[in-house]
């Protein structure tokens, strides 16, 4: 692949927006979408629910006039429970990618509590094999409309840490989703990770992670949230993630995903023009487009 090939995107998380209730201020898209096209941007994800208009076509629209495309959503689901059928809501939700040309459905597997912060339900071996069984129905369903499907390991969420992902790598075929800070919380060295199982990767979710809180959300001293309002995530570049290792690892690899800037971002109020999450995300772009160049002009 080259330097030209690879794919960089943007997301609106890193602006604030965000399907928890409560979770803060929440940028209209516009001034969103506005902002990530200064940037250099031509892609993002989706948001949540309310952030775009639900009808595809509308959707589809508001992207083009700020010269943006999409790559996919973050779309959590209950997976395991027996009496659950996941996949009409996947069919639902999936019918506004075709009109908006999204390709990667990132799948969260949801506790079917509200939020992140609550002590998340225990697993049996049973339920563990309904998990399987759906990833892979629903895999099978995105392929169908030329969508891949992948597993993202989320803070507060039924795959979250080491123990859930090894689990999933066995029992599953779906690839994942690399979310550097969420694995790092729950245990999963990401840098190791990308290097014993890049084969398993088809998209990515780069945050700088400052360790030190991440160690204080996984002992249960502070909840995820407050985490993320005291600076559990930094620009690119500013943490303590190796960047460099990440990306050198997927692309001796032949990685061919995007790369999402997705840095959870908690808004008190509306930013003055020019100001809030801007700049972060400025930093982290510039950062990563340095460290692509670094690895190609190697």
């Amino acid at each position: 692949m080259s330097k030209t090939a690879i794919k960089i995107a943007a997301a609106p998380i890193s602006w604030g927006v965000c399907e928890v209730p409560g979770w803060g201020f929440q940028m209209d898209p516009d001034r969103v979408l506005r902002e990530m096209a200064s940037l250099g941007f031509s892609a993002t994800e989706f948001g949540p629910d309310f952030f775009l208009p639900s009808e595809p076509a509308a959707k589809a629209a508001l992207l083009k006039t700020h010269g943006m495309v999409a790559v996919g959503g973050f779309v959590p689901v209950v997976l395991h429970q027996a009496g659950h059928d996941p996949l009409p809501d996947i069919v639902k939700n999936l019918a506004g990618y075709t009109a908006a040309g999204a390709g990667v459905l990132v799948l969260a597997a949801s506790t079917g509590i509200e939020g992140y912060n609550e002590k998340r339900p225990g697993l049996s071996d049973g339920e563990w094999e309904i998990v399987f069984r759906n990833l892979d129905r629903i895999r099978d369903y995105a392929a169908t409309l030329s969508i891949k499907a992948v597993l993202h390991p989320h803070v507060g969420t039924m795959v979250e840490n080491e123990d859930d992902i090894m689990r999933v790598l066995h029992g599953s075929t779906i690839p994942f989703c690399l979310d550097t800070g969420h694995m790092w919380i729950g245990g999963t060295d990401p840098v190791e990770f990308s290097a014993k199982h890049a084969d398993r990767i088809a998209h990515t979710h780069f945050k700088d992670v400052d360790l030190s809180w991440a160690k204080k959300v996984q002992a249960g001293e502070i909840s995820y949230y407050d985490a993320c309002i005291e600076g559990l995530y930094r620009p690119l570049g500013q943490g303590d993630l190796d960047v460099r290792a990440i990306v050198r690892n997927l692309l001796s690899a032949g990685y061919d995903g995007w790369f999402v800037l997705e840095e959870d971002n908690v808004l008190s109020g509306q930013p003055a023009t020019g100001e809030g999450p801007l700049a972060n995300a400025k930093a982290s772009v510039e950062f990563l487009r340095t460290v692509v160049a670094e690895f190609f002009a190697q």
